[in-house]
């Protein structure tokens, strides 16, 4: 299996874990989407957003002294778009509705993203 099924694969186990995920996304740090269930045209945009929001997510935890970066969640009326760091190379996207168990998908999102992590360091 090619580091491009596997992380779709990643995707599809998070989306089986957690079924209120409405939409996920794996994407460098340089904004380029790598595997994604979202909709074709969103993909680009939603990429590029999700390594933006990452970037601003670390500097403003190093500017007040939170330590690394672990996520970032925006929320909106209708519901949630987290970002989760993958390594030094990646972006976890997950979208959810508002009522959604933020605490389930956390902690399956996060096991997800150490794993993008590991795929994607292994390319190096």
């Amino acid at each position: 299996m090619g580091r491009q099924e596997m992380l779709q694969s990643t995707i599809r186990e998070l989306r089986q874990a957690v079924p209120e995920i409405t939409g996920c996304m794996v994407a460098s740090t340089d904004g380029l989407s790598l595997a994604t269930d979202l909709p074709e045209g969103e993909a680009a945009r939603t990429a590029a957003m999700a390594a933006t929001a990452l970037g601003l997510g670390k500097r403003i935890a190093q500017t007040v002294a939170l330590g690394g970066l672990e996520e970032a969640v925006v929320r909106g009326k209708e519901g949630y778009m987290v970002i989760y760091a993958a390594g030094d190379r990646g972006v976890l996207a997950v979208t959810a509705p508002t009522g959604a168990n933020l605490g389930l998908i956390h902690l399956e999102a996060r096991q997800a993203a150490a794993r993008i992590a590991r795929l994607l360091a292994e390319e190096v």
